[in-house]
């Protein structure tokens, strides 16, 4: 059985100060836990309202990188103009439909750091408000349960102008709440204000400028805490496919860029340079 949540507003992060409960600043941080981060969410996650399309992530991994991380952002969709692009933030995605793909993303990539900002499209879309907490509550079990020993920061929604949105977003905010017993914890983005959106809905990029140096105070401070562990290892990826025309062996290697399962994806043949990644063969029964 999934341990009960608590509804303690103690939080790992506190934004405006920068402290963790134990009074450790971020700061102090100086591990270099190899850290493989699934940026989890929704459009914001994905970096609309961004002139480089990279959203909070660009910064985010500026700033890891510079704390001498070694780094891989993981993830089945590909966004911005960011050396490491994956990520899975599904622009107009509620908190059920994230939930519906958690899982397979997840256990297949083996995240030790997820950083979570969802909820938007449910409260802006006026899609059961009253239950979207709950929603979420679930959705981070699932999360817990599919990678127990990654730290899951969950993020407050960012202000908006849009009416049906900030009728229930305090409310929302005030419920995340932390596993009892988990390494999950709240990051509060109250920094960011209306100057810092681009629409109606999403940051610019000084918004998530302030998005990215909250998640990275939270990774500092888990990293302070001790809950940073090495990543496990990832599955193996298998792909197969029909290709449009015949195949001939060729000695090469193909592409699934984006790591996309969509019929008609076009793949991209390159030389192997001796490697075998990705080498694909050609079966005789056609």
């Amino acid at each position: 059985m999934r341990k009960s949540w608590t509804l303690s507003l103690i939080t790992l992060v506190t934004a405006a100060l920068g402290v963790t409960p134990a009074g450790v600043t971020p700061a102090s941080a100086t591990s270099t836990t190899p850290l493989r981060v699934m940026p989890l969410g929704d459009s914001i996650t994905w970096g609309v309202g961004s002139s480089t399309g990279n959203g909070y992530r660009g910064p985010l991994w500026d700033k890891l990188a510079a704390d001498g991380h070694p780094l891989d952002f993981v993830g089945t969709l590909r966004g911005g103009s960011m050396s490491d692009p994956d990520n899975e933030g599904h622009s107009g995605y509620r908190i059920d439909q994230i939930a519906a793909l958690a899982d397979a993303s997840l256990t297949r990539y083996r995240p030790n750091v997820v950083t979570l900002e969802i909820g938007t499209n449910d409260l802006n879309g006026n899609y059961q408000p009253s239950t979207a907490t709950a929603r979420l509550k679930s959705l981070v079990n699932q999360i817990t349960a599919a990678v127990p020993d990654a730290t899951v920061l969950v993020a407050s929604l960012v202000v908006s102008t849009s009416g049906t949105e900030e009728q229930y977003r305090a409310a929302y905010n005030q419920a995340i709440p932390q596993a009892a017993g988990k390494h999950v914890a709240y990051v509060d983005m109250s920094s960011l204000t209306t100057a810092d959106l681009a629409d109606t809905l999403h940051p610019n990029d000084m918004g998530y400028q302030k998005m990215a140096d909250a998640f990275h105070r939270g990774i500092q401070a888990a990293d302070s805490a001790g809950w940073l562990t090495n990543p496990a290892p990832a599955a193996a990826r298998v792909f197969s496919g029909i290709a449009g025309k015949p195949l001939r062996s060729m000695g090469k290697c193909l592409d699934d860029p984006g790591v996309s399962t969509t019929d008609g994806t076009q793949l991209q043949l390159w030389d192997c340079n001796g490697g075998s990644n990705q080498k694909w063969i050609t079966p005789t029964a056609g």
